[in-house]
């Protein structure tokens, strides 16, 4: 993609586009001060999607065209360039290294000598099959001996770097790609749920220790290893939030929808009233009276399981001790979840929540830790690019709303990592 160069004055904004099972979301956010303000926000039941895939591309067409419309509205511009969340199935992560020479007059370890060591460190090391979702550095050594956290300026004859590279497989990539690229919608980069929630809820103190980030999705759940900021591992359990809907539609001869689940049920059964309740039809057409003690009830069995089978992934992906487990998704939003955290995983867990005004709830979590996240890889470059020109800029307008973007495919994810801790 040919971007514009950012001219003074330009803000950054960046959108993010997550295709979920149970909606797809779109958040455009600009950055001010390290910090994301949320421009526009909207959602639309998926449709013609399956586990982040397309399976229906007429469907599709119109629930992904339908949250582009929801944004484009709100902003006064067209949204043409996004980054998309990419399915996590069967990612990969393997560590690599390379050196360069430093040869400019001067050696002094620059930007680019930092790109060329670490676009050496993949060189010929990604199956053809496979696509690149992020590099991260783990260590810069100058001359054979001295580890340093940031090597820029530093004077040396040469420049080692240690990286994780994280791959999918294509199929979790260039479909989707082709199929928004026939809306007129380009992709800036890709990006994937684990590294997306990590730097949503991310903590100064989490940089020096391993934890586990888990999202709990609607039809799957992500848990994924995270070594000082880095991602290490990450495994995908066919079962998430829609089983608590389909056991409350078993338990009381209900169709199968997440209204109960979503607007009677709470996470601590003690906060639970039996002498509220709700009147339903079922499916036979007759009159069933659910109270929020038996509604509960239901879900909080399935939510025990759940912590369960986190624990078990969590000690299957890592011996290390865990110092920390953010848990996010949908889910997370019921009534006193925090207590069921409390419970279930003790002081390991914590209690977060999306803060960005507009945007307050854990279903954005992904998409708005992509916008933090993919900030943070720019933050090495000079020069930042925008996918906006300035009559566009002009037409958007306003104090609170002045547009810009940045992105550059690799570049983006190889940069950033040391700044960050």
């Amino acid at each position: 993609i040919r971007l514009e160069k950012i001219g003074e004055g330009m803000r950054k904004i960046i959108a993010c586009l997550d295709i979920g099972s149970f909606s797809i979301k779109l958040v455009v956010g600009e950055i001010t001060k390290n910090k994301v303000n949320i421009l526009a926000c909207a959602e639309s039941p998926s449709q013609g999607i399956k586990k982040g895939y397309i399976v229906n591309p007429e469907s599709a067409s119109i629930a992904i065209k339908d949250v582009f419309s929801k944004c484009e509205n709100m902003l006064g511009l067209p949204i043409k360039s996004v980054l998309l969340c990419v399915p996590t199935d069967n990612l990969e992560c393997f560590v690599s290294s390379a050196s360069v020479n430093i040869t400019n007059e001067d050696n002094v370890i620059t930007h680019d000598d930092i790109t060329k060591a670490m676009q050496k460190s993949i060189y010929k090391k990604i199956d053809d099959n496979k696509e690149l979702v992020t590099i991260l550095p783990t260590k810069f050594i100058i001359n054979d001996d001295e580890v340093v956290s940031n090597p820029v300026k530093c004077v040396a004859g040469k420049l080692t770097v240690n990286v994780v590279a994280v791959v999918v497989p294509k199929i979790n990539t260039d479909n989707i790609i082709k199929f928004l690229s026939k809306l007129n919608i380009k992709v800036l980069d890709i990006c994937i749920e684990p590294i997306n929630d990590y730097y949503e809820f991310k903590r100064p103190e989490y940089a020096k220790s391993v934890g586990a980030v888990v999202n709990i999705g609607y039809s799957n759940l992500t848990v994924s290893i995270i070594n000082k900021g880095i991602l290490t591992s990450s495994e995908i359990i066919d079962i998430a939030s829609s089983s608590i809907d389909k056991d409350i539609a078993y338990v009381f001869k209900e169709l199968t929808t997440n209204y109960i689940k979503e607007n009677f049920t709470c996470a601590d059964i003690h906060m639970a009233r039996p002498s509220e309740s709700i009147v339903i039809k079922d499916i036979n057409g007759d009159d069933r009276k659910i109270s929020e003690y038996e509604a509960t009830n239901v879900a909080i069995s399935r939510l025990k399981e759940l912590a369960g089978l986190i624990k078990k992934q969590i000690n299957l992906l890592t011996k290390k001790e865990i110092s920390y487990i953010i848990i996010t998704g949908g889910v997370t939003n019921l009534p006193y979840f925090e207590h069921f955290i409390q419970d279930n995983f003790k002081d390991l867990a914590n209690y977060e929540v999306v803060k960005e005004l507009g945007v307050r709830d854990n279903r954005y979590s992904n998409v708005v830790g992509a916008i933090k996240y993919y900030n943070s890889r720019l933050k090495l470059r000079n020069v930042e690019i925008s996918i906006f020109d300035l009559e566009q800029q002009e037409e958007l307008g306003g104090t609170s709303k002045k547009v810009n973007i940045s992105e550059n495919s690799l570049l983006g994810k190889i940069y950033g990592y040391f700044f960050d801790n």
